[in-house]
């Protein structure tokens, strides 16, 4: 019996699902391909099948695409003053949305999973654990987050919108939600109520991409307002917030009290947590989306149980040579901390930027090297290419080299910025060779997690759990028995030699349960590279994340673009810098399970 190629990813309804789970074009394609697997005879219309498989993906890609322009329009308008829209104009939209895709989880989770037959297949590759123990821990600094705000806000409770207090109510209620969704559905390919599920998903998707924007702008202008206010006096930083720049309504009001600038400080110190949970979970959430109505083809994806072990089959090279660098990167951010954005004097401030373009050049130099490296020993690897549809493996490599563009263009404007300015001084030397090595060191590294992500398991790991559980199933029916049955015929010296060839046969099958694999040195050296570059984006992600951006610091982008120019380009396109860096961590580790 053949397998059908048509049937592989069509949408195939359930045969008995009622209360009206599914719909009758979904019976129909169902009908006609058991007719046609039964005939030997590919389906009837797979033409037709398909042409609304790809209208229901369109209809939700619209109301995805119309929600999150009218997102971005009022969250990019919010940030500006003289524009008639307010913050908490923002949050309100937000908790709508947040509310609608609650609804709509639970509606998923309590009626259209448990409908007979709603769930046909389940992807092995969406959804893996050390992304979903990803999304939990970002969740948790989430909700921590929704604490310190709820407890902030509730300070200024008097000269506050009410929306100022419910929607970190509304967003600590929708992460718990959304992460358990995740949790127990990010594998689903579900078969029933396929619109409405696609609209959730989208729905869910642009909810994620929104508070990831709202995020993003409100860190910014804080941060801006930090330097702004840092370098004047209290009088004159509100005399320009009321002229020009958008505050928070909660400038208006006095924090004065201990507890609350404690609650202020922690919870944006928090904002990179929550903006990475956003775009995790919306990575997963797009997986689920094109798992919808996909029929898994077992033969071609089979379920691979590998086992991660981290201090096993490793010269602890790489492990300490990347500790050595997380540890030598958090002593510098602490430096760059005090020196740059709590202190005023310039010498210090310069001092401050050598000594983290000097790490940091170190650190690239490294990686890229070690990505050639990697890159090498995959042209002598003997394990096949995996060209097998994978979703979740095309959003990785998807994701990768998008958001790569955000430092690509941070590196080529100030390449620019620097070549075109006099006078070229240490710190423009400096500057210049951390751009360019950037732009290599993420070259060199999607090349090699590419390359990682696109081979399959060793096949030795692939036989050997084969092999064992045939020599399990005579273990159990008593092995010794199995092995030393001999022949009736034959002479006694042959009843002995038969005997002991087969009894010697079986103790080599035995030895071969308990004896040790041996890794060969390619894969070896694999893991050791996929450890360091893992802990080195690590770093590399803290750096920029909680403070140290140099982009803002520096005077030669500044004087070359602009007050105006230059903190635009940066705010765009450094929140998908930070992301790929965080992308990379879980990319890399899928690396290191797989070599």
């Amino acid at each position: 019996m053949t397998e059908e190629p048509g049937r592989k990813d069509s949408e195939l309804g359930p045969p008995h699902c009622t209360m009206g789970c599914g719909h009758k074009d979904d019976k129909a394609s169902l009908a006609s391909s058991q007719v046609s697997s039964f005939s030997h005879q590919p389906p009837s219309s797979p033409a037709s099948k398909e042409v609304w498989k790809k209208g229901g993906r369109m209809f939700s890609i619209l109301l995805a695409v119309h929600l999150a322009l009218l997102a971005c329009t009022l969250v990019s308008s919010g940030a500006f003053e003289k524009i008639a829209v307010h913050d908490y104009d923002v949050f309100f939209l937000l908790t709508v949305m947040m509310l609608i895709v609650i609804v709509w989880i639970i509606f998923y989770l309590a009626g259209t999973s448990r409908c007979p037959g709603a769930i046909l297949g389940k992807d092995s590759h969406a959804g893996p654990i050390w992304l979903r123990g990803g999304l939990i821990l970002f969740a948790i600094f989430s909700l921590v987050m929704d604490v310190f705000k709820i407890g902030y806000y509730s300070s200024f409770y008097s000269c506050l919108s009410a929306i100022k207090i419910i929607y970190p109510i509304v967003q600590a209620i929708f992460v718990i939600v959304q992460t358990y969704f995740l949790w127990v559905s990010a594998k689903d390919c579900i078969h029933v109520h396929l619109n409405v599920t696609r609209c959730g998903l989208m729905l869910t998707l642009t909810t994620n991409l929104a508070v990831w924007m709202s995020a993003v702008t409100d860190e910014s202008v804080h941060k801006a307002h930090s330097k702004l206010k840092k370098n004047m006096t209290e009088e004159i930083f509100r005399w320009l917030l009321k002229v020009g720049m958008r505050s928070s309504s909660v400038e208006e009001c006095n924090c004065n009290s201990q507890i609350c600038q404690i609650f202020k400080n922690g919870y944006f110190w928090l904002y990179p947590f929550n903006i990475e949970y956003s775009l995790f979970a919306s990575a997963m959430v797009y997986v689920m989306w094109k798992n919808v109505g996909r029929f898994i083809d077992h033969h071609s994806h089979h379920i691979q149980r590998l086992k991660f072990r981290l201090f096993r089959r490793t010269f602890f090279v790489g492990i300490m040579l990347g500790l050595i660098i997380l540890v030598s990167g958090l002593g510098v951010l602490i430096l760059y901390e005090v020196q740059v954005n709590s202190s005023t004097e310039s010498s210090k401030k310069s001092q401050a930027l050598t000594m983290y373009y000097i790490f940091n050049i170190v650190c690239l130099s490294l990686m890229s090297l070690v990505c050639i490296g990697g890159s090498i020993i995959y042209r002598f690897d003997k394990r096949d290419m995996d060209r097998h549809k994978n979703p979740t493996r095309t959003l990785d490599v998807a994701l990768l080299m998008g958001a790569a563009l955000g430092q690509y263009a941070i590196s080529y404007y100030s390449i620019v910025a620097i070549v075109a300015s006099t006078p070229r001084d240490t710190m423009s030397a400096l500057n210049l060779t951390y751009a360019l090595l950037m732009i290599a060191q993420h070259t060199f590294q999607n090349v090699f997690i590419i390359e990682g992500l696109h081979r399959q398991p060793p096949k030795e790991d692939c036989k050997h759990e084969a092999h064992q559980k045939d020599l399990y199933g005579l273990t159990f029916v008593n092995i010794n028995a199995v092995s030393l049955r001999v022949p009736d015929t034959g002479g006694a010296l042959a009843t002995a030699t038969a005997s002991g060839s087969e009894a010697t046969h079986a103790s080599d099958l035995v030895r071969s349960l308990t004896a040790p694999k041996k890794m060969n040195w390619r894969r070896k050296f694999l893991r050791e590279i996929s450890m360091f570059l893992l802990l080195s984006n690590i770093i590399l992600w803290i750096m920029p994340a909680f403070g140290a951006r140099p982009q803002f610091d520096n005077d030669t982008e500044l004087n070359f673009y602009g007050d105006s120019m230059w903190p635009a380009i940066v705010d765009i396109c450094l929140p998908f810098g930070i992301f790929y860096r965080m992308h990379a961590v879980a990319s890399l580790l899928e690396v290191y399970i797989m070599s």
